[in-house]
Parts: C-alpha cells; sequence; structure tokens
C-alpha cells in the first residue's frame, strides 16, 4: 500500500461567511480630528479581542446625525457559517484611547443603492424606470463607454468651429455632477453621495432637499 504524506493533505475548513456589527461610543472626533476608516482599522489589529479576526471590508465610520459628535463605526468580518468569531466579539467591550466601546450585531448594512443606468441615488438599476441610459460624465443621451463617439464635446462641430477630441485622448471637458453639482463624474469615489452611501439618514435629508427646489 502506498504511504500518504499526512502533511500534503490539508485540513477541512467550514465554509466561511459575513458577519455584521457596529461600535458605538465613540466621538465622531479625536482630538479635533475625524476619525477615519484606516484609524479604526489600525485600532482594531491591536486589539485582543479582534485577534484572529479578518475584516471583510473596510471600516465605515458614519455621524449619528448632523448636529451629533457621536459616531458609529460599521465593520464588517469573515466569519464561520456558526458565526463563532461574531458571538466572541458581540456585547463585549474594548478600548480606545479614553472611550469605551461597545461592540453590537447587527443586519447587512448595504447602503443606498446607485442605478448605474440613469446615475441617481435611491434605486437599483435593475428597477430604474427610465428608459434612456445616461453618461456618467456629461450625463448625456448615450452610455458612458460611448462618451467619445456621442458627446457634444468631444464631437467635431463645423459650424461652431469646433474641433473633435482627439482620438486616444481622455475627454478634457470639465461638468457638473447632476446631484451634488461637484467636478466629478457621476460614478466618482470622491463625491459626497458616494461617501455618504451607507448613511440612510443622509440620503433622505438631500431627497428632500431636491423635491423642495
Amino acid at each position: 500500500m502506498q504511504n500518504i504524506d499526512s502533511s500534503s493533505i490539508e485540513s477541512p475548513r467550514l465554509p466561511k461567511s459575513k458577519s455584521y456589527m457596529k461600535i458605538i461610543g465613540l466621538p465622531y472626533k479625536i482630538n479635533q480630528d475625524v476619525i477615519s476608516p484606516d484609524f479604526i482599522e489600525g485600532v482594531l489589529k491591536e486589539t485582543h479581542l479582534f485577534n484572529g479576526v479578518v475584516l471583510a471590508s473596510k471600516p465605515r465610520v458614519i455621524k449619528v446625525s448632523p448636529k451629533s459628535d457621536i459616531a458609529v463605526v460599521w465593520v464588517d468580518i469573515w466569519d464561520f457559517q456558526s458565526d463563532s468569531s461574531a458571538k466572541n466579539i458581540i456585547n463585549r467591550h474594548f478600548n480606545i484611547g479614553r472611550f469605551i466601546t461597545t461592540v453590537k450585531g447587527t443586519n447587512m448594512n448595504p447602503g443606498v443603492p446607485q442605478c448605474k443606468n440613469c446615475w441617481k441615488w435611491g434605486h437599483s438599476t435593475l428597477s430604474c424606470h427610465s428608459h434612456i441610459s445616461r453618461c456618467a460624465k456629461c450625463y448625456g443621451a448615450h452610455i458612458t463607454e460611448h462618451h467619445r463617439e456621442k458627446a457634444w464635446c468631444c464631437m467635431e462641430n463645423k459650424k461652431l468651429n469646433h474641433l473633435a477630441t482627439k482620438e486616444g485622448e481622455p475627454c478634457p471637458h470639465a461638468f457638473k455632477y447632476m446631484n451634488c453639482k461637484g467636478d466629478h463624474q457621476a460614478d466618482s469615489y470622491s463625491c459626497l453621495y458616494w461617501r455618504n452611501r451607507f448613511n440612510q439618514e443622509w440620503h433622505g435629508r438631500k431627497q428632500q432637499e431636491l423635491f423642495r427646489k
């Protein structure tokens, strides 16, 4: 009978899933600086409570309300199907500086969806009622990939003595994003709407502001 090297046999692994939790008891600013996802990630790596725990995404820091100085930190971790890692963490406390924080279990927080058809927030691409696809750059009636061929700014217009954008060069023209009026594309990660995508209350206020205009 052939001998089998036991070291070459992988030990059985349980299927992994995600567990969701939030950290409460933190101010929005520490020493006048807004706490960042990188700061929280660094703290968790040094906290014994999170030893061996692998984050499934960057922590998300959200202000409780516009006038509040308190933050909630949303944390997603890789876990076993038995949720054993989460069970060892949830409802326990740890210190961040002089602040005593508490870890609470929570449901998945997918955030506010952004439609990739009309680029508005609050509904998914599949549920969009617009029959026209919009460009993320100029908001023209064409998909973003066709911006160079379809957008008025990049097409030649002899009547207006307007030259076409040179082949191989990106569109050099600047546009205002329809929602925040920022100088970026609709799918930019620098957009205020994107940075607040996990803040349902913030998006709700912005939606009300649009309706009042």
